[in-house]
């Protein structure tokens, strides 16, 4: 059983009851949901126009494997209205694979741990308000150490 974190986020439509729907697919097609972290708002990174997200990360334990669990969580972005039109363009949902156990996938598909989630408030704060010591494999420093070196400063608040 692999223990799995991803970050979800929304900043179209209802986005609260987005997040809390793309939970209950996740739980309903992956495994067990085990933690869960508060919910954020943050500013739109990367394409600074569009409308603020709300973010949250889960803890997952699944049996899946990391390329079956990015299919699924695919199909979930799609079945919930997830359109891919433009780089870091608004959407109703996305999930993301931050770390799965402590492997380190580098394919064309799949990049775990996350390659940018050291340098993203919006992702850190969840993840060390759940996992604080939880090390990343690659840079060899927790999430606390992570978030305290941080250089990103879009605004990231607790709701």
């Amino acid at each position: 059983m692999a223990e799995v974190f991803l970050l979800l986020g929304s900043n179209l439509g209802d986005r609260q009851s987005l997040l809390a729907r793309a939970i209950g697919f996740v739980a309903q097609q992956t495994g067990t949901v085990i933690a869960e972290s508060a919910v954020y708002e943050t500013q739109s990174w990367g394409k600074t126009d569009e409308p603020d997200y709300l973010n949250q990360v889960i803890q997952l334990r699944t049996e899946l494997e990391p390329e079956a669990l990015l299919d699924i969580l695919l199909e979930i972005e799609q079945q919930m209205g997830r359109e891919r039109r433009e780089r870091w363009g608004a959407r109703v949902i996305d999930i993301d694979i931050l770390f799965y156990d402590d492997r380190v996938i580098n394919t064309l598909q799949l990049q775990i741990p996350h390659p940018r989630l050291h340098e993203r408030r919006f992702t850190l704060e969840p993840l060390a308000e759940i996992v604080p010591y939880l090390k990343h494999p690659v840079l060899k420093k927790d999430n606390l150490q992570l978030l305290n070196e941080l250089q990103d400063n879009l605004i990231v608040k607790k709701l």
